[in-house]
């Protein structure tokens, strides 16, 4: 769990050993998303157990924009981090707390007010309704919690210690279980004692994650004369923060638009779609451990100001998740028919092909999904963290936009096709942006920060 320099040393093994932390926190992320919806269907219902799915397409908005939100933040971190300015570093930890909390706070007190009309929004049937406000009430009040658990994650990723977020988000998914056992099975507090359990395991991470970072990396800490309001810190924080929330929170959205183009196909189309996002979950899980480790790789490096360093990073990269996205895309072509069975079983005949047809279309792109993280992850380490933003709108609506135009000649086939098209194009932007711009800076990205 030590802190990683990574401005000096064998890149590619810096980038795997990064990664791996990552991919399984990721996973473990998985996992602690499904426990609640687990323990409530056994011990509450079929209702209850419905409304933990509502619930969570609300709380996922809020979730992408707080993740994106602190994935902002570890780029300003890293940078300080790869400068050794420990003192900027203090200033910023201090500043991005202050500015985290508050904004997570007006979003529980906004998202409380607004609940009822997005339940209509979302089109919530009413027997559904008191489950979910009960859930979402205290998911929206902890929402401060939430924020915190979240950007002591990133800090400690931007200084390379991902091994010990990965280790107190391992402690959070256990303590979850272990309550939502106590209040769901034991007290029957149901799907109210579901989400207070997600809020205090998400507590103890935080808790966790904070005296960690007190016990070993005292020189990080604020100090009494560093905690004081910074306007021009603020803004840049805002500025950042905001960016990656939007790229985050506009790629959900634009999950749930294609969705909506799914469901007009018939229950078939709908559960082949639901199998298919499920199988992908897990391949994407590699790459976007390996955006997340490019940008703490490139971010440092930028911080130290070491362009060539920076330079073969991002190769380093490339050819890294390139290999990863074709070892993907093989496995999820040749095994399409057996992952696909896993999960439906037998008997789902047009659900089954279609699924099976989608995941054979899509693995052929595979590989250009694995190289755009390697732009994200390089572009948000170099600080034009709007690039990555404004490639993802664009590929999401331009996937949204085919998907409601053909899934009802093509069925799920055009979806694939579409969001195989996205990435090509994005790809290619991104690409020609980096050569046509950032390539021809003397250092990459420009003097971005400063």
């Amino acid at each position: 769990m030590k802190k990683r320099d990574l401005t000096s040393g064998n890149i590619t093994l810096q980038l795997t050993e990064l990664m791996l932390p990552l991919l399984l926190g990721n996973i473990l992320q998985q996992l602690y998303n499904t426990v609640d919806a687990f323990i409530i269907g056994r011990c509450c219902g079929e209702l209850p157990y419905a409304a933990i799915g509502v619930a969570g397409t609300v709380m996922n908005l809020f979730l992408f924009a707080i993740v994106g939100f602190c994935t902002g933040l570890s780029v300003i971190f890293a940078q300080s981090y790869g400068r050794r300015d420990m003192e900027s570093f203090r200033r910023e930890h201090f500043a991005a707390l202050l500015c985290a909390l508050t904004l997570a706070g007006l979003a529980g007190l906004a998202g409380g007010m607004l609940l009822p009309d997005l339940l209509r929004l979302i089109q919530t049937p009413v027997e559904l309704r008191a489950y979910v406000t009960d859930y979402l009430r205290i998911i929206l009040r902890g929402l401060p919690v939430t924020m915190l658990y979240n950007l002591y994650s990133s800090l400690l990723r931007s200084i390379g210690s991902a091994r010990a977020a990965l280790l107190f988000l391992g402690a959070a998914v256990l303590v979850n279980t272990g309550l939502d056992l106590l209040f769901v099975a034991v007290l029957g507090w149901g799907v109210a004692g579901a989400a207070a359990a997600t809020v205090l395991s998400q507590l103890l991470s935080a808790v966790l994650s904070i005296y960690w970072l007190c016990l070993k990396e005292p020189e990080l800490r604020s100090r009494r004369a560093e905690c004081r309001p910074d306007g021009a810190l603020l803004r840049r924080i805002l500025r950042f923060g905001s960016v990656t929330a939007l790229h985050q929170s506009g790629l959900y959205i634009g999950k749930i638009l294609v969705q909506g183009a799914v469901n007009s196909g018939g229950l078939a189309l709908i559960t082949a779609y639901t199998t298919t996002t499920r199988i992908e979950g897990f391949a994407n899980s590699m790459g976007d451990s390996g955006a997340a480790a490019t940008s703490v790789m490139v971010a440092q490096n930028f911080g130290a100001g070491k362009s060539e360093r920076v330079r073969r990073s991002y190769r380093q990269s490339l050819l890294l998740l390139f290999g990863l996205g074709l070892l993907s895309a093989a496995v999820m072509y040749a095994g399409a028919g057996l992952f696909v069975r896993l999960l439906l079983g037998e008997g789902q005949g047009a659900a089954w092909a279609g699924a099976v047809s989608y995941l054979r279309i899509i693995a052929l792109f595979y590989p250009l999904c694995f190289t755009g993280n390697t732009f994200a992850g390089y572009f948000d380490g170099c600080g034009r963290v709007e690039i990555p933003m404004i490639g993802a709108v664009s590929h999401i609506s331009l996937r949204v936009l085919l998907s409601w135009l053909f899934v009802g000649r093509y069925g799920l086939d055009a979806v694939a096709v579409a969001t195989g098209i996205g990435w090509v194009l994005v790809n290619l932007m991104w690409l020609l942006y980096k050569v046509f711009r950032m390539d021809r800076s003397s250092h990459p990205g420009g003097d971005v920060l400063h």
